[in-house]
């Protein structure tokens, strides 16, 4: 059976680690979009609330609904709000990022429709990375609509592009001087004074200056930084485990899996394991680019990886059928089998498939 084992215990670890590393001004926004990274989102934000994180965010509106249902009542942000989930917004008590003159628009309709006001939303700049966001130059326009609208402005940030890249750097440099001088306008163009936010978790570590009023935390949560030395002070909280269904004895010559992606060089013995890309462990880690470990030692991926299996060369490693393999966790770090496929770890967790049980450890 495969399984994803959530370590809360380590969870918290993570936090308050991280925490420590704040200024002593500055909040944690905690980031659980696409499931807590491919974890299991309501128990991530049941815990991170309790331990005292003052705000969640999510990538959509349906993350925020689940999270809602699930009994969460902390402040939420929607990071890339849809305008047809604008009203279940307002329904689950949501606070939305506008982004652009179309969806301040179409949200100050929903606004007035469902007779509310003072309704709290955030607002994004684009400083460079090029997503979403309003461009600088429309910053007249966007302080013109908060001195006439019944928003409540809570929040005004950007997001940085390189924030885990070596210092100096002048690309996030650039971003960062023109988000000061975004808030600076702001400070003193706007009837409202929102809180300001500008790094993710290697920004937290690369830019300590910068925390300002909030920083938003995901990877680092989870036990990931983007760096070796921030790596150290937090631990990995999933370990993605699974078990040996089959051992084939191969000769040399022989082939394994489709399109014979694989051929032997030598006699050796192939194990068969239940996790495929359909679980989110992806093609990419066939051919020797993916690896696993079986009683301690490293067992590589040979040929394609099917939708539902993968096959490992075990040779002479001690085992047998029903033996567990660590996928995740224990020997190999999601971010070095990630790297080595040519991505990332965000990918590889936050592709981690329903079909896989998820287990608290507490």
């Amino acid at each position: 059976m495969t399984l994803l084992e959530i370590d809360l215990k380590k969870l918290e670890h993570n936090y308050r680690s991280l925490r420590k590393r704040l200024d002593s001004n500055s909040k944690m926004m905690g980031v659980i979009k696409a499931n807590a990274y491919g974890g299991v989102a309501g128990p991530i934000a049941k815990k991170l609330v309790a331990l005292g994180t003052e705000a969640l965010a999510v990538a959509y509106t349906e993350e925020g609904v689940q999270l809602r249902e699930f009994g969460i009542k902390t402040p939420l942000l929607v990071f890339y709000p849809q305008v047809e989930n604008f009203r279940d917004i307002i329904f689950h008590d949501l606070e939305p990022v506008l982004y652009s003159k179309g969806s301040w628009e179409k949200f100050k309709e929903a606004v007035k429709e469902e007779k509310k006001s003072d309704y709290p939303v955030h607002i994004k700049y684009n400083t460079g990375l090029n997503r979403i966001g309003f461009h600088p130059d429309e910053g007249e326009w966007v302080l013109e609509q908060i001195k006439k609208s019944s928003f409540q402005v809570k929040s005004v940030y950007t997001h940085l592009g390189q924030t885990e890249a070596p210092k100096p750097n002048p690309e996030t440099e650039s971003q960062i001087s023109l988000f000061e001088q975004i808030m600076q306008n702001h400070n003193h163009g706007s009837n409202q004074k929102p809180e300001y936010h500008l790094l993710n978790t290697s920004g937290v570590f690369n830019y300590p200056d910068y925390h300002l009023d909030w920083v938003r935390i995901g990877l680092g949560l989870y036990g990931f930084a983007n760096h070796p030395e921030w790596n150290d002070t937090i631990r990995p909280i999933a370990q993605l485990k699974t078990k040996i269904t089959q051992i084939h004895q191969i000769k040399s010559g022989e082939t394994v899996g489709y399109n014979c992606g694989w051929k032997a060089t030598k006699n050796t013995r192939i194990a068969v394991l239940p996790l495929g890309h359909a679980d989110g462990f992806s093609r990419q880690y066939g051919h020797g680019k993916g690896w696993v470990m079986v009683n301690g030692q490293k067992a590589h991926v040979v040929g394609n990886v099917c939708m539902d299996m993968i096959m490992v060369d075990i040779g002479d490693i001690p085992c047998n059928e029903e033996s567990e393999v660590v996928v995740i966790g224990k020997g190999i770090r999601a971010d070095e089998l990630a790297e080595n496929a040519g991505t990332i770890s965000y990918e590889l967790l936050a592709a981690l498939g329903n079909r896989i049980p998820r287990v608290l450890k507490t």
